[in-house]
C-alpha cells in the first residue's frame, strides 16, 4: 500500500475513539477504545506493570487510519492465558533475552476477538500489511526477540500463517444458544442425569439465603463497584497472588461500556456478598471476572453466579453464546463445549523459532487428538 505510515502510540488516547473503533467494530468489547483506555486511565496497563502500550496505527498519504493493533511491550508473561514461560526460560539458559517482547492482545482478558483491527472494509490489504511486514516492522526498530498475537480470530491466524507466523492453538469452552425459549428448554437438551444434577445445583445455590440481582451500566454504583473490587481480591489472593486490575478500572467500564457492562450480584440478608462481571458484546456474553467474599462460601455459588445466571441472560437477550473465560473442564458438565482458540507468534531467532515450532507441532496434535475426549463429557443428548 503505497504511502502508508506506521506510528507506534505510547498512549491509546493518542488516537481519538472514533477513528480506533471504526477499525475495532461493535462486535467485540475488549478490543474497543472504551475498554482499552480503561485499563490504562486506570494505571493497571502502563509502564509499571510491564504492560507498555506501543498501540501500532497504519495510516495513509493523507492521514486516514487504517488499521491499528492492541500492541504492548512486555517485560514479563503475565496477564496473557497463552503460556511462553517455558520458550523464555530455554532461550535465557541459551544465553538469549526472551524479554522484552511485543504482545498484540487485551491484558488480563483471556478473550477470543480480532487482534488486526480493520473496521468492515472489503479490502484486506491493511489486514495483510499488519501480519506481513507491519508487526515484524515494529519488533526489529525496537529490537525486540519477538512478537505474540493470542486470542486472534481462526482467520487471522489462517493469515498469519501464510505470512510465515508460528500457529498454536488452545481450548476454552463456550456455550451456545440454540435458540432455546429458555433455561428449562435448555436442560431438555441434555440427558436426564445431566439435567437432574444441574437443577439440583441451580436449587441448592439457591436455597441458602441468598438472592441475585443483575445490574447494567448507570444502575452499578459506586458502592457496588466497591464490594466487587473486595471480591476480585479476595480470588486473586486465593489464585494468583497479584492483583492486576487496579480499583478504579471497574468504574470505567461502566462510564464507557455503558450497557454493556452486566454485574451479577448476589446477596446475604441484603449485604452483597459475591459478584461475577460480564460484557456484552454484538451476540456474546463475556464471563470475565468473579469473586466472593473471604472466609465465606456457599454450594454451587460459582456455578450459579457465573454460568447459570450468565445463560439465563443469554437466552433473554438473544445471544448466540456465552464464553465464561480460560480453562475449566467443569465446564463441560455444565452444559459448555470445547472450542479450539488461536495464536499466532513470530520468533526472530532461528533456533529458537525452530524449537517452538516443534512444541507447536506436538502440542497442536495432542489438542486435537484430545478433543473427541472432551466432547464426550458435555451432558447433551445423542444429536444434541
Amino acid at each position: 500500500m503505497t504511502g502508508t505510515t506506521m506510528i507506534l502510540h505510547r498512549r491509546i488516547a493518542e488516537i481519538p475513539a472514533r477513528e480506533w473503533d471504526a477499525c475495532a467494530g461493535d462486535a467485540n468489547p475488549f478490543v474497543s477504545h472504551a475498554f482499552l483506555s480503561a485499563l490504562e486511565d486506570s494505571g493497571s496497563t502502563g509502564p509499571a506493570t510491564g504492560w507498555l502500550p506501543q498501540h501500532l496505527a497504519l495510516r495513509d498519504g493523507a492521514g486516514q487510519l487504517l488499521a491499528v493493533a492492541p500492541l504492548y511491550a512486555k517485560s514479563h508473561s503475565f496477564g496473557e492465558y497463552v503460556f511462553d514461560q517455558q520458550w523464555a526460560q530455554a532461550f535465557t539458559q541459551a544465553g538469549g533475552q526472551y524479554y522484552p517482547k511485543l504482545q498484540v492482545a487485551v491484558p488480563f482478558s483471556p478473550v477470543p476477538g480480532p487482534r488486526l483491527l480493520v473496521g468492515d472494509a472489503p479490502d484486506a490489504d491493511a489486514r495483510r500489511l499488519l501480519a506481513g511486514r507491519a508487526l515484524r516492522q515494529a519488533c526489529g526498530e525496537l529490537d525486540l526477540s519477538s512478537v505474540h498475537i493470542t486470542f486472534c480470530t481462526e482467520h487471522e491466524q489462517a493469515l498469519l500463517g501464510e505470512s510465515g507466523w508460528l500457529s498454536r492453538l488452545g481450548v476454552q469452552y463456550h456455550w451456545d444458544n440454540d435458540g432455546y425459549t429458555g433455561f428449562d428448554d435448555f436442560l431438555e437438551a441434555l440427558a436426564s442425569r445431566k439435567r437432574k444434577a444441574i437443577r439440583r445445583e441451580r436449587r441448592d445455590a439457591n436455597a441458602c439465603g441468598l438472592t441475585f440481582h443483575t445490574y447494567r451500566g448507570t444502575e452499578i454504583t459506586e458502592s457496588l463497584w466497591q464490594d466487587f473490587y473486595q471480591f476480585y481480591l479476595s480470588t486473586v489472593d486465593r489464585k494468583w497472588g497479584s492483583a492486576y486490575l487496579q480499583p478504579g478500572f471497574f468504574p470505567l467500564l461502566s462510564e464507557r461500556l455503558g450497557e454493556r457492562v452486566v454485574l451479577m450480584i448476589a446477596r446475604s440478608e441484603g449485604v452483597p456478598v459475591a459478584g461475577a462481571l460480564n460484557l456484552m458484546g454484538r451476540d456474546t456474553l463475556y464471563g470475565r471476572n468473579w469473586g466472593r467474599l473471604a472466609g465465606h462460601d456457599w454450594p454451587f455459588l460459582h456455578f450459579e453466579l457465573c454460568y447459570y445466571r450468565a445463560i439465563d441472560f443469554a437466552i433473554a437477550h438473544g445471544l448466540k453464546r456465552v464464553e465464561a473465560g480460560a480453562q475449566g473442564e467443569h465446564k463441560l458438565q455444565r452444559g459448555y463445549r470445547p472450542c479450539l482458540t488461536h495464536s499466532a507468534h513470530w520468533i526472530s531467532h532461528p533456533g529458537l523459532r525452530a524449537a517452538v515450532a516443534e512444541f507447536l507441532g506436538q502440542e497442536r496434535a495432542a489438542i486435537m487428538a484430545g478433543l473427541p475426549a472432551l466432547d464426550a463429557l458435555t451432558p447433551y443428548r445423542c444429536g444434541s
